[in-house]
């Protein structure tokens, strides 16, 4: 058996030598002209509403292996427009192309195309929609291929680049700037590409294209998501096979260094699907200095209005030239102090015309972006300079910190739905990173206090993300908090908050999540819930023991060590099958989240694997600060 595989793989690789199989990102796009084919472009249908036309399109991707494959779109663009700057949105996975999306970009003063890459029916069920003509792509019937391996369909009989649906769907959004360049409402010398999420990732792959002229990835397209987490064993996503060629040919992180247009990445600090790490590095090997980020902080996979507005004032200033987008602030962490604790010191840019409202620093432990906790730092004005001091809890634990830099631009800005209107600008420092040995080497004190206030609320909700807001039967209020080293939950404890409702016979849901997205350590994420009856409207206190947390299998929570978020939310929202009857009521207030009882105990890392040691974790870092810094010298030397 062993022999035959061999063998097998042997006439796989003599087949992929035989076909020229690129074994680089460049080789990979070699043969792929994006004007070559027609467009044969179908208008399915065109409205006309305020001012903005909407033509429902679909044209031509390319023919591959003999397969002539189609996408459907939408085309907006204000009425009477010509030449205009160009917009490519690439939607999310699930999702669908919008013809709100392409409304909002054309409102804008701009020729966007909403690519529906997806295959979902985007407006009548029986309109020419898009046929990948059987090649394992789109979310259906064949799925989405996120592989090189051959399958019924792929384009080639061996390991292929080509063979992952990721290709078809660039390729398709490259044929999108063909079809702006051929449009007389568009300038196809200058377009800009977007996307969220696995449109993210797909911004980064059609970024390389040399006729983008900005872009702004969102969640998505940081790269490395097939390396281990610095520090955190098996951590890295897993491939079912030839991942050497997956890496090389469509992971993100061989596309950034490739990247010669202005990025701006719209990130989340605890988002799933681009650990904030893995952007950094990824960004940070871009070729000329022309980025920018702007990280939401505690949320996964959303962001704020105010960061958000980056996007938007992205493009308006490399597409349009109407703004002049802010200078990423410098960041320098001081770890040698007088009193042994690290500063961060900011240096926002102060010289264009914006009016500097705020800097917030942020710092945090957890070696897994998804679940770290980001503190809030108390931040001091020192002339140009911003200093936040950012005490460590462990010394074998990492430091990691930013700040958010927010402007008033004075002018107010159109939002999409779900964001509401803002003159608000946030844009994300220079990200610092401390090892574990560098805290021991620079005299770094560990400040070990643990502390049973979870949130006493003199700062609002800073250290949560919020979701449904306004809404009262949909409001999701969730914090990191409990995960943070000084904060997580006593043994034996109780988790004692106090509530006020104005209305009656509301139930709350109490929500203790357990390890989400580490599943690596092989224990299995969890959702452990307390419900809560208020029959009478006013104050309540309340307080619940370990034990009243359970799965709906009945699974009851043993401790506190592996908590990585605290969610509030309505009874119905949560447990629809316990509780009928929908939150009514405006949404509640919260006063002195805390733990009461039980004692202080120190817990096991909670990013280790059982049989995994601490050695075998704490290594990795030695070895990522060594190519730190040997990277650290190559940039210097090229930057000279």
């Amino acid at each position: 058996m062993r022999l035959l595989l061999i063998s097998v793989l042997l006439g796989d690789a003599a087949i992929a030598a035989a076909q020229n199989v690129p074994q680089a990102v460049e080789q990979t796009w070699a043969d792929f002209d994006p004007r070559a084919e027609p467009l044969e472009v179908e208008v399915i249908r065109e409205s006309v509403d305020d001012g903005i036309v909407l033509r429902h399109v679909r044209y031509v991707v390319g023919t591959f292996g003999g397969k002539k494959t189609r996408v459907a779109a939408f085309y907006a663009f204000p009425k009477g427009g010509r030449e205009l700057p160009g917009i490519v949105q690439l939607h999310g996975g699930g999702q669908r192309a919008l013809p709100g999306t392409a409304r909002f970009w054309a409102s804008h003063g701009y020729a966007a195309v909403a690519v529906n890459w997806g295959e979902h029916v985007i407006d009548q069920p029986n309109d020419p929609n898009t046929d990948w003509a059987g090649i394992p792509a789109g979310f259906f019937d064949p799925k989405h291929h996120n592989d090189v391996s051959p399958d019924d369909g792929t384009t080639h009989r061996v390991p292929h680049p080509w063979n992952s649906s990721w290709l078809l769907y660039s390729a398709a959004a490259r044929r999108a700037i063909t079809f702006l360049e051929e449009r007389p409402e568009a300038d196809g010398s200058n377009v800009g590409v977007t996307g969220h999420s696995m449109g993210g990732r797909l911004t980064v792959l059609t970024a390389i294209d040399p006729r983008v002229k900005a872009a702004s990835p969102s969640v998505g397209g940081s790269g490395y998501l097939y390396t281990d987490i610095a520090g955190v064993p098996a951590s890295a996503r897993r491939m079912r096979a030839d991942l050497d060629l997956y890496n090389a040919t469509l992971d993100c992180k061989n596309y950034w260094p490739l990247i010669k247009c202005p990025v701006m990445f719209l990130g989340a600090t605890n988002d799933f699907n681009s650990p904030m790490e893995f952007v950094i590095r990824g960004f940070s090997s871009l070729p000329q200095k022309n980025g920018a980020m702007s990280f939401t902080p505690h949320m996964n996979h959303r962001f704020t209005a105010d960061n958000y507005a980056a996007r938007i004032r992205w493009f308006e200033t490399h597409l349009k030239g109407t703004f002049q987008f802010p200078k990423t602030a410098t960041a320098q962490l001081v770890l040698k102090t007088q009193d042994g604790v690290p500063r961060l010191v900011v240096r926002p840019d102060l010289s264009g015309p914006h009016k500097l409202k705020s800097v917030s620093v942020f710092y945090g432990y957890d070696r897994d972006p998804r679940a770290r906790f980001w503190r809030s730092a108390d931040v001091a004005h020192e002339g140009n300079s911003f200093v936040a001091s950012c005490p460590v809890v462990e010394l074998g634990e990492p430091l990691f910190a930013f700040a958010n830099v927010t402007y008033e631009t004075g002018t107010l800005l159109k939002m999409p739905p779900g964001y509401a209107d803002t003159s608000l600008l946030t844009v994300t420092s220079e990200c610092r990173q401390a090892f574990p040995q560098q805290l021991r080497e620079t005299g770094v004190k560990a400040a070990t206090e643990r502390q049973r206030l979870i949130e006493d609320f003199q700062h609002g909700w800073r250290d949560w993300s919020l979701v449904g807001v306004a809404h009262r039967e949909h409001w999701n209020y969730e914090t990191h908090k409990v995960c943070d080293p000084a904060l997580f939950g006593p043994r034996g404890a109780s988790l004692a908050l106090d509530v006020e409702t104005s209305g009656s016979n509301e139930t709350l849901a109490v929500i203790l999540e357990t390890d989400k997205w580490r599943s690596y350590t092989g224990r299995m994420p969890r959702r452990f819930v307390a419900l809560v009856e208020l029959p009478e409207a006013g104050s309540h206190s309340l307080k619940l023991s370990v034990d009243q947390f359970k799965t709906p299998e009945g699974e009851v929570l043993e401790n506190y060590d592996f908590v990585t978020s605290l969610i509030l939310t309505p009874g119905q929202k949560e447990w629809p099958e316990k509780v009928t009857k929908a939150w009514l009521s405006e949404v509640p207030t919260f006063r002195n989240i805390r733990w009461e009882g039980g004692e202080f105990a120190s817990r096991p890392r909670p990013y280790l694997a059982q049989g995994v040691s601490e050695i075998d974790a704490d290594i990795a870092f030695r070895e990522q600060f060594q190519k730190d810094v040997e990277e650290s010298v190559r940039r210097e030397s090229r930057d000279r």
